[in-house]
């Protein structure tokens, strides 16, 4: 029963808890960023583009979701931002809102 009320409640608001999964999550998955930034380049402007910008794009990305995963995960018992609000849109990399 404790592990569902603490499941229950790390993602039904932002706490410190989820700061930490955020911030986790956010390390992991960070340089998937690069990929993913090539890719949606490609359809959306083609090759060159793609293999350009698109990594350019991906790499700074990569680069600002990890830095921020971490100081997510150092500071997590810190409310700031007001709230334990997400630093990075969208605040999981293959979150829904995409």
């Amino acid at each position: 029963v404790a592990l569902f009320a603490i499941q229950s409640i790390s993602f039904a608001q932002n706490n410190m808890l989820r700061k930490l999964g955020r911030g986790f999550a956010n390390v992991t998955t960070g340089a998937i960023e690069v990929p993913k930034a090539i890719q949606e380049t490609f359809y959306e402007e083609g090759p060159v583009a793609a293999a350009s910008w698109g990594l350019f794009d991906g790499l700074y990305k990569f680069v600002a979701r990890t830095v921020v995963g971490v100081y997510e995960i150092v500071t997590f018992p810190i409310p700031f931002p007001a709230d334990y609000a997400p630093i990075v849109e969208p605040e999981f990399l293959f979150s829904q809102e995409e």
